[in-house]
């Protein structure tokens, strides 16, 4: 037994140090750089970032009363969101931001309007004034005000300045009418935003004072 013993211990030292050199490549192999996954499968299967089409108006957009102090008419006030930008010029008021703007316009009236003056003389004059006039549609609907004649259409947007860009807008202009006065609210934006309700806000909110 004695004389196998060196021959026994040479096995089991080359057993050893295979053994040894085994788990150091293992371990070589184990701490060599892995690729990330941060953007592979991860990300792929992540959930998209939902966004609003453009031109939609936030749910908790704020509304102001606007009262008019210029014009042939002041007796109304009419909600519009707030901060945006206004611009006056004669009897007109302008608010706009990014793709959406609002229009109120004031005129002398000699009787209320109907769905047949609308379309006999607002349809022609729009036709003319605004680019790639299409679809017109006149009704009459119901507001807080009472009742009131209403033409959609769409047409184009004016090119930005900027960006040389032009949108394809729908519009909605809402006539109303109280003592000899007819108050003109248009609302547009663009065809794929989703703001019926802010609209109907706006349009809801006209009140004679």
């Amino acid at each position: 037994m004695g004389r196998h013993t060196p021959a026994v211990a040479a096995v089991g030292v080359a057993i050893a140090v295979a053994v040894t050199a085994g788990c150091s490549g293992s371990g070589a192999q184990g701490s060599a750089p892995t690729k990330s996954t941060a953007g592979g499968d991860g990300q792929a299967h992540a959930a998209p970032t939902e966004s609003n089409p453009p031109g939609d108006i936030p749910d908790n957009q704020v509304y102001v009363a606007y009262r008019p102090t210029g014009g042939s008419f002041t007796g109304f006030t009419v909600k519009v969101p707030e901060g945006w930008a206004r611009t006056v010029q004669g009897g007109t008021t302008t608010f706009t931001d990014k793709l959406n703007t609002i229009t109120i316009t004031s005129v002398p009236a000699a009787a209320a309007p109907t769905t047949g003056s609308v379309s006999a003389t607002e349809v022609p004059k729009l036709r003319t004034q605004t680019p790639k006039f299409a679809e017109p549609k006149v009704s009459e609907v119901t507001r807080h005000a009472g009742r009131v004649v209403l033409l959609t259409y769409r047409g184009d947007s004016a090119k930005d300045p900027v960006t040389g860009k032009v949108v394809r807008d729908a519009f909605e202009r809402y006539a109303y009418y109280r003592s000899g006065h007819e108050v003109n609210l248009t609302l547009s934006g663009p065809v794929n935003a989703d703001n019926v309700d802010p609209w109907r806000i706006v349009s809801d909110s006209v009140t004679w004072r």
